[in-house]
C-alpha cells in the first residue's frame, strides 16, 4: 500500500545488511541500495575478527564491562559511554546469533569458538573465521537478507549510487523523506520516497588517495548528507593501520590478526643494514614495540604502533633506511600460519615472497574513519523500558541506550540515520581492532528497531504525502550536476586533482600533524576546489559513465577533506589517532568534547566547528598509557558488582 511505512538503507555492507534484516523482521519493507553487489561491499575485506566476551573469555577474568572499558580507554575517552556500554554488552548475543546463522568461526579442539589476542587488550576476546572474518560475516548476513528478499520484504538496488537525501523543510525542521539515486548503468536519476533512511556507506579512504579501503569508499555519500544539513562528528579522527603493503594503486591490509597470533615487528639494530632478513641473527634485531611496551608488545593500539613505526623509519632505522619494517610470522607453527592463510596469500600474490618463510615488509596506511556523520541517542531509562523482559533485571539510568527509541543513531536531519563506519558514535579517537565488525552489526540489529519505530510515525507525516515539487527539486538538482559535468570544457583533469588531494591529505593529516602543515593543507584545498570548478572529463556518454560518478564524488571529497583539516586545526591537543606534534599532550579542557562540524560555505574552509561536551556517567577519565599497569585491566573499584 502507498501509505505503508517504508525504509531505505543505503550501503550493502554489514551495517546495511543487518539494518535491512532488522527492519524487515519488524514488518516493514526495505529498499536496499548498493554501488556494488552486496557481497562485494567493503566489509568483505575485513580480516581479523570480531570482539565479544564469551564464557571462555570470562574464564580469563574478562567481562562485558572490561570490553567497554578497553573501548573507551582505547578511544582516549572521546566516545560517548552509553552507546559503548550497549554495544559491548550486546556483543556476546551477536556472536551467538551469527553462530546460529552458520558463520564458520574457528573452533578449539573442545568445540568452543576459538579466540585470539587483538590490540588494546591482554585478554583473548576476538572471535574469528581464519583471516577472512568480514567475508564470512557478510555472506552469513546476505543469506538472511535474501530470505526476506524472497518474501518480498527487501528490494535490492545493486549498482545504484546515492546522490542526495530528499529533505522537506516546509515545517521549519529538516526531515528526510527519501533519496535521489542514479542507476550506474543506464545513468537514470530518480527519486525514492521513504519514511526513514539509513546511511551505511562506510569510510572515506579515497580522500587520502591510497588506503586499505576499497576504491568505492570515497566518503561522498556522507559528504552529501553533510552538505544537506547533517553535521559531522570528529572528522579529524582518521585511523592509520600500522601494517599494510604499500602499492602503486592502493595499500593492502596485513591484518592485526598476524600480530594477534604472535607476529613480531622489527628492524635491524644497525641503521642501513640491507642484509636479507633471514641472515640477520636474533641479537641484531630490534623488536622496538616489545622493548618500549613490554606488557602489550606488538599488540598496542593501532595509533601507538603506527607512530612508533613512523618514527623508527623517520630516524633512518627502517629496512635499508627506507619506509618499511618487518612483520615476522616465520617462527610461528604451521597450524597458526594456516589460520592466517587468507592474508598470507594476499601478501604472496602482490609481492612474490612467501611470508611463511620470509618476513613481510610493511608500512602504515590509512585504514578507517572513527569520525563520520554525527548521530545522537537516548540513554537507557528503566522507567521507559518497554522491551526488556520482566525476568531480566533493570539496569541503572545511563547504562546503555533505550532499545527502540527513534532517536538512536539519528542525524541532525530527522528521519536520516547513520550506521557503521559512516557513523561517528562508538570508537572515539582510536578504534580498537575487531570492534568495527561489531559496531556495524550492532548498529543494524539494535538501532534498526529504532528506525522501524520512527518510520511508523515519522515527523512531518508520511513520505507519500510530500509534495511532488519538493521531490522534483532534488531530482533536478542532481540532473543539473551531471549536465554541468558532461558539458564542462575546462582545463583540469579530475584524476590529477584527486592525486594531488591524496598526496596533500596523507602528508598533512595522518600520523603526525602540525599547525603549519595543516594551514598549508587548507590553502591547497582551496586551490583544488577552484580548479575543480573548471573540469574537463573525457567521457560524456550517458551509459555506465564512471567519469561522471568519480568527478561528482571528487567535489564531495574535497568538501569532506576540508572538514578533516578544519577539525584537525581546531583540536589543539593530541588524543588517540589525532597527534599534534606542536601540542603533544591530551588536554581535557576544553577538548574532552565532540568536534561537531557544520558545512558553511561562508566560513573559512567552508566549515564551522562547535564543541559538544561528553558526559561521564560510567567510567571516569584517566591517562591513556599502555606502558603502565593502569592499562592492563579495569579498576575493579569502578566496576559494578553485577558486571564482575
Amino acid at each position: 500500500m502507498a501509505d505503508s511505512p517504508r525504509v531505505i538503507v543505503v550501503g550493502g555492507g554489514l551495517a546495511g545488511l543487518a539494518a535491512s534484516v532488522r527492519v524487515a523482521e519488524a514488518g516493514l519493507p526495505v529498499d536496499l541500495f548498493s554501488m556494488v553487489p552486496v557481497k562485494r561491499s567493503h566489509s568483505v575485506c575485513a580480516q581479523g575478527g570480531i570482539n565479544a566476551c564469551n564464557k571462555v573469555a570470562a574464564q580469563q577474568g574478562y567481562s562485558e564491562w572490561q570490553h567497554m572499558d578497553e573501548t573507551l580507554y582505547g578511544g582516549d575517552f572521546l566516545n560517548h559511554q552509553p552507546p559503548v556500554y550497549e554495544m559491548t554488552h550486546w556483543a556476546p548475543k551477536i556472536i551467538n546469533l551469527l553462530d546460529r546463522m552458520g558463520v564458520p568461526f574457528n573452533r578449539t579442539n573442545e568445540g568452543e569458538r576459538d579466540l585470539r589476542l587483538f590490540g588494546g587488550s591482554l585478554f583473548k576476546r576476538t572471535h574469528f573465521a581464519g583471516a577472512s572474518t568480514g567475508q564470512q560475516l557478510l555472506y552469513g548476513l546476505d543469506e538472511q537478507t535474501r530470505r526476506y528478499e524472497a518474501e518480498g520484504k527487501v528490494n535490492k538496488y545493486e549498482f545504484w549510487e546515492f546522490l542526495w537525501p530528499i529533505v522537506d523543510d516546509s515545517t521549519g525542521e529538516k526531515v528526510c523523506k527519501g533519496i535521489v539515486a542514479q542507476d550506474m548503468r543506464t545513468m537514470e536519476i530518480r527519486a525514492f520516497r521513504a519514511d526513514a533512511v539509513v546511511m551505511a556507506t562506510g569510510g572515506n579512504g579515497l580522500i587520502y588517495g591510497k588506503s586499505t579501503m576499497s576504491v568505492i569508499c570515497t566518503g561522498g555519500a556522507a559528504s552529501r548528507c553533510y552538505q544537506a544539513g547533517a553535521a559531522l562528528g570528529n572528522p579529524e579522527m582518521i585511523q592509520v593501520h600500522p601494517t599494510a603493503i604499500p602499492g602503486e594503486d592502493k595499500c593492502r591490509l596485513m591484518s592485526e590478526s598476524a600480530r594477534g597470533e604472535g607476529g613480531r615487528v622489527w628492524v635491524p639494530r644497525t641503521k642501513g643494514d640491507d642484509r636479507h632478513p633471514l641472515d640477520i641473527p636474533e641479537n641484531e634485531r630490534w623488536y622496538f614495540l616489545e622493548e618500549k611496551y613490554p606488557d602489550y608488545g606488538n599488540l598496542v593500539p593501532r595509533d601507538i604502533a603506527t607512530r612508533e613505526i613512523f618514527w623508527v623509519c623517520q630516524d633512518g632505522m627502517g629496512i635499508g633506511g627506507g619506509n618499511m619494517v618487518y612483520l615476522d610470522i616465520t617462527h610461528l607453527p604451521q597450524a597458526t600460519k594456516d589460520k592466517l592463510a587468507a592474508i598470507l596469500e594476499i601478501y604472496e600474490k602482490f609481492t612474490g615472497d612467501d611470508p611463511r618463510e620470509v618476513p613481510m615488509k610493511i608500512f602504515p596506511a590509512v585504514h578507517y574513519s572513527m569520525g563520520g556523520v554525527y548521530t545522537t541517542y537516548t540513554p537507557y531509562d528503566p522507567d521507559k523500558d518497554t522491551y526488556t523482559p520482566a525476568t531480566q533485571p533493570k539496569r541503572k539510568p545511563g547504562e546503555g541506550m533505550l532499545l527502540g527509541d527513534p532517536q538512536n543513531m539519528t542525524t541532525d536531519i530527522a528521519g536520516l540515520y547513520a550506521f557503521g563506519e559512516a557513523n561517528y558514535a562508538y570508537h572515539g579517537a582510536t578504534r580498537l581492532g575487531a570492534n568495527a565488525l561489531l559496531s556495524c552489526i550492532f548498529d543494524g540489529l539494535f538501532c534498526g528497531l529504532s528506525v522501524a519505530n520512527y518510520a511508523r510515525d515519522p515527523k512531518g507525516g508520511k513520505a507519500s504525502g510530500v509534495a511532488d515539487s519538493v521531490v522534483d527539486r532534488f531530482v533536478e538538482q542532481e540532473k543539473h550536476k551531471v549536465t554541468k559535468l558532461t558539458e564542462s570544457h575546462g582545463s583540469n583533469n579530475p584524476y590529477e586533482i584527486h592525486r594531488e588531494l591524496g598526496v596533500e591529505m596523507t602528508a598533512s593529516a595522518t600520523v603526525v600533524k602540525t599547525e603549519e602543515r595543516l594551514l598549508q593543507a587548507r590553502a591547497k584545498l582551496n586551490e583544488l576546489r577552484e580548479r575543480y570548478a573548471d573540469l574537463k572529463i573525457t567521457d560524456t556518454g550517458l551509459y555506465t559513465n564512471q567519469n561522471v560518478s568519480f568527478s561528482r564524488a571528487l567535489g564531495d571529497m574535497l568538501i569532506y577533506a576540508q572538514a578533516i583539516i578544519e577539525g584537525s586545526i581546531a583540536r589543539k591537543e593530541s588524543r588517540g589517532s589525532h597527534y599534534r606534534d606542536d601540542f603533544p599532550d591530551r588536554i581535557d579542557e576544553p577538548f574532552h568534547a565532540t568536534t561537531k562540524a557544520w558545512y558553511d560555505p561562508s566560513a573559512e574552509g567552508s566549515c564551522r566547528i562547535e564543541w559538544e561536551p561528553i558526559p561521564l556517567p560510567l567510567v571516569p577519565l584517566r591517562k591513556r598509557d599502555y606502558g603502565a599497569a593502569t592499562a592492563k585491566k579495569t579498576d575493579e573499584s569502578k566496576e559494578p558488582a553485577a558486571a564482575k
